[in-house]
């Protein structure tokens, strides 16, 4: 491991580790996959104004989300079935958010169920929701994750069927038989395949595709939790969304998994940001694999981040040691960034430390 210099670095490995199905499972997008790489380009145009002269000895990453406090702005997105790049699965991807002292999300396809996670040590977990047709599980699934602790709900709103993943139709992706999707447990599975890709297949055909908005009061109804709502990109769902009474906006595209030809989360940013108007906070998934990323999402209006692969790739490679060190690197790299651009403490990372290709066009225009 100590030939790793940045995250990226871990999707390499991981690729030579894995078999070419899981890593093209965990790896690839939607159809073309071009909003798979708009989510990374876009970072790279943007670029940084640092200033200059200022005392940055000290520099404070902390961050309060939801009312609580981690040691920075980078935390786990949902990401499913762990236990395919690690026998210990998302256990140990929690345990090394915990020792980040970050916060880490459950994903509703985990391979591991939601009371593992939980007893595996401290930490603080949101639990990611996708919304099926048989609400009574749902209500089971919310439950359980109050039970066990975790501290907000992040619904998942931009599936209401899966994307076109042609990767995994070319392998013919299948469950292996020692991995299942544990929050599934409790369904009554009677009537289905009982072979693990039948298991995959059933719950696919589960998702509710009649979700809509007047769901999210009907789960603010069934919790006390906050409800976070994730897979949001436009001004006029960001209002909705503030309407409904959510704590918190996750933009996300899915990763580019879902609809192809969208714009990356980045450069839809700024314009959900102006919507909310500070009313909730707004973070960004999506694309992110450097500090550098993360403090243009900051300045850009993000109260913070969520990072999906990276996770899977460092775990698949180091285990929970791996994923420890990812987080760290992505750590370093933002107190670097925030160093060289003048800022020792988020707060005071603003607009005028980043210029977008819109800045650009608009100052040679004038």
């Amino acid at each position: 491991m100590a030939l790793i210099t940045n995250v990226s670095d871990y999707e390499q490995l991981a690729k030579q580790k894995l078999s070419k199905m899981v890593y093209d499972f965990y790896a690839s997008g939607a159809e073309d996959q071009r909003t798979l790489k708009e989510n990374r380009e876009a970072f790279s145009r943007i670029l940084f104004l640092p200033r200059v002269l200022i005392d940055v000895s000290r520099i404070n990453m902390s961050v309060s989300v939801l009312g609580y406090n981690i040691s920075m702005p980078i935390m786990v997105a949902p990401t499913a079935l762990h236990k395919l790049a690690h026998p210990e699965g998302e256990v140990a991807s929690a345990r090394a958010a915990a020792a980040a002292g970050t916060i880490m999300t459950l994903s509703s396809w985990s391979s591991c169920s939601i009371e593992e996670v939980s007893s595996s040590g401290p930490g603080l977990r949101f639990f990611q929701l996708s919304v099926f047709k048989d609400r009574n599980f749902v209500q089971q699934l919310v439950r359980r994750a109050e039970n066990a602790g975790y501290k907000a709900i992040a619904v998942t709103v931009d599936a209401p069927r899966l994307g076109h993943r042609e990767a995994d139709v070319r392998n013919r992706f299948s469950l292996p038989e020692n991995v299942g999707l544990k929050c599934f447990e409790g369904l009554d599975l009677s009537n289905m395949d009982k072979n693990v890709s039948g298991l995959a297949a059933y719950v696919a055909s589960q998702i509710d595709s009649s979700l809509s908005w007047k769901d999210i009061k009907w789960l603010q109804m069934i919790t006390r939790l906050p409800i976070l709502v994730k897979g949001v990109i436009t001004a006029e769902d960001a209002r909705i969304a503030i309407e409904c009474g959510v704590a918190g906006i996750i933009m996300s595209n899915h990763g580019g998994r879902q609809l192809d030809y969208l714009p990356s989360t980045i450069s839809c940013l700024e314009e959900v940001v102006r919507e909310a108007k500070g009313s909730v906070p707004v973070f960004l998934d999506g694309g992110i694999r450097r500090g550098t990323d993360v403090f243009k999402a900051l300045a850009l209006g993000a109260s913070g981040v969520f990072i999906g692969r990276p996770v899977l790739f460092a775990l698949a490679v180091g285990g929970e040691a791996g994923v420890r060190k990812a987080l760290q690197m992505l750590r370093d790299e933002l107190e670097i960034a925030m160093a060289l651009s003048g800022c020792t403490s988020l707060k005071e990372i603003t607009r005028g430390h980043v210029s977008t290709e819109g800045d650009r066009i608009g100052r040679s225009r004038l």
